[in-house]
C-alpha cells in the first residue's frame, strides 16, 4: 500500500516486446518471400542474359544438368520418354510452353537435341532458361 504522500512512480514504455513482435514478422516476410522465387525444374547453374523476359503461361520444365540428364517438371526421364509427354500435353488442345533449363557447363549439342525433338511437335512452344547476371 502506497502512502498519499508518495510520488508515483514515472510511467515506463517498455519496447522490447514490439521489438520482438517486429523481428518475428520480418522472419516471416523474409521466409515467405524465399518461397515466392519459383523454382520449378531441378537446381542448375544457368548462364546469364541481359534481354531475359519472364514468361507469364505456366510453362513445363525441361532441365538438362550439367553431366547430360534430363528431367521433365523434376521427373528424371529419357529423351523418348520426353517426347511422348510433351507430344500428349500438346495433344490436350493447349500450346504449352517448354522451358529448357540448361545447365552452361551441358554442350551445346546435347541442348539442340533436346530442342530439335520437341520442335518436331506441332503446337509446342520452346523458350530457353536464363538468369540475369
Amino acid at each position: 500500500m502506497r502512502l498519499p504522500s508518495e510520488p508515483e512512480p514515472p510511467y515506463q514504455i517498455n519496447i522490447v516486446p514490439m521489438i520482438d513482435v517486429i523481428f518475428a514478422i520480418l522472419t516471416f516476410f523474409i521466409m515467405s518471400t524465399l518461397y515466392l522465387a519459383q523454382s520449378q525444374g531441378l537446381p542448375v547453374n544457368l548462364p546469364g542474359a541481359n534481354t531475359a523476359e519472364n514468361q507469364t503461361q505456366n510453362p513445363a520444365v525441361v532441365t538438362i544438368d550439367a553431366i547430360g540428364n534430363l528431367a521433365f517438371n523434376r521427373q528424371p526421364m529419357t529423351l523418348d520418354v520426353l517426347e511422348a509427354q510433351v507430344r500428349a500435353l500438346a495433344l490436350s488442345g493447349q500450346q504449352p510452353l517448354v522451358v529448357i533449363d540448361a545447365d552452361k557447363a551441358v554442350t551445346h549439342g546435347k541442348v539442340v537435341e533436346v530442342m530439335d525433338r520437341l520442335r518436331s511437335i506441332d503446337g509446342v512452344r520452346l523458350a530457353i532458361g536464363t538468369k540475369r547476371p
